[in-house]
């Protein structure tokens, strides 16, 4: 019997977290390699409809694992649910996309099943019969290749921009949706969730971004941020900021990319006045394109730019932004 790969797709309030089509591709990847099955499952209460868009990748098979406790996200009621489903299916291999939601339940989940987890991982590679998966450590200074000693099932959550999501192949034919009931006991349940975390009222999940525009040091003073948020403006994309200007206070801590900020993947992504510190690459070198404009020809963010710009970013960015709304309009 083949081993197969289970892919927990992550949804919120009715809606596919598009980090989810990375981790299927992440699943592609390794079942190319393997020759191990995939299946994916959506949890939730009335998930049939996610399950069936789910199902329009190259599967095997996907599960609605439905319960009316499962209506509101709790981490007692995802745990109970995925390991009494886990427990049905036996699968080899657990992806999950390394998100808010999944570092909250993953780790009592993986406990609960006395299973490990390798958390946040950035790749992967086939060692003989093994499989490594590859993390950062120290901030992006190294990378350690991890195996799994214990029996399977093996949990494994990957890093937003592992892999690319719009690279998840299409199903050329119909794959299955099987609807899983799971019974959770009220007790189960020991929190009572309320409206959903965030810091402040600007709060925003970059991850969801498909264009960031970045400003760090080279933007000089904190009036200047308005000529980023004008170039976002009329890309139609998100600010953000390296770690010294939301240290300063300049931008709120939720606009932060790095090791201690938000890990992004924009389809683009322009930074404007960022050196390139390896803690502020780490949170943004899976973005597809990278725009990099810098005054300083030696300034490492030209090392993983795809365009790089070297001149005085006020003498450029405002052109820049009237040639896009021209564009607009025309």
């Amino acid at each position: 019997m083949l081993n197969t790969i289970l892919v927990i797709v992550e949804q919120r309030e009715g809606k596919l977290n598009r980090v989810s089509w990375e981790t299927i591709a992440a699943a592609q990847a390794i079942a190319a390699e393997t020759g191990w099955l995939i299946e994916a499952a959506v949890a939730g209460s009335g998930v049939g409809e996610l399950a069936k868009e789910v199902a329009g990748k190259q599967l095997q098979k996907v599960y609605a694992v439905e319960s009316p406790r499962l209506q509101s996200y709790t981490s007692d009621g995802f745990t109970n649910a995925l390991k009494q489903f886990i427990g049905q299916r036996s699968p080899q291999l657990v992806l999950m996309p390394h998100t808010y939601q999944v570092r909250d339940f993953a780790p009592q989940l993986a406990t609960s099943l006395g299973r490990a987890l390798v958390s946040d991982s950035i790749g992967y590679k086939k060692d003989g019969e093994r499989l490594l998966f590859t993390r950062s450590m120290f901030q992006g200074k190294f990378a350690a290749d991890v195996a799994f000693t214990g029996e399977a099932p093996w949990f494994v959550t990957f890093q937003n921009g592992a892999f690319r999501g719009d690279q998840a192949k299409a199903s050329s034919s119909s794959v299955t949706v099987e609807t899983v009931q799971i019974e959770i006991p009220e007790s189960a349940i020991r929190t009572r969730p309320e409206a959903p975390f965030k810091e402040a009222k600007q709060a925003v999940d970059l991850t969801q971004a498909e264009i960031i525009v970045a400003v760090g040091r080279g933007i000089k003073e904190q009036k200047n941020i308005d000529l980023a948020r004008q170039l976002a403006d009329a890309l139609g994309g998100e600010l953000a900021a390296s770690r010294p200007i939301c240290d300063s206070g300049w931008l709120p801590m939720d606009r932060q990319i790095g090791s201690s900020g938000q890990t992004v993947a924009p389809k683009l992504y322009f930074a404007l006045g960022i050196s390139g510190a390896i803690q502020h690459v780490v949170g943004m070198k899976g973005s597809r394109a990278v725009i990099a404009i810098n005054k300083d020809s030696e300034a490492p963010i030209f090392e993983i730019a795809d365009i790089a710009v070297v001149g005085n970013l006020f003498e450029i960015v405002p052109p820049l932004i009237e040639e896009i709304k021209k564009a607009k309009a025309g």
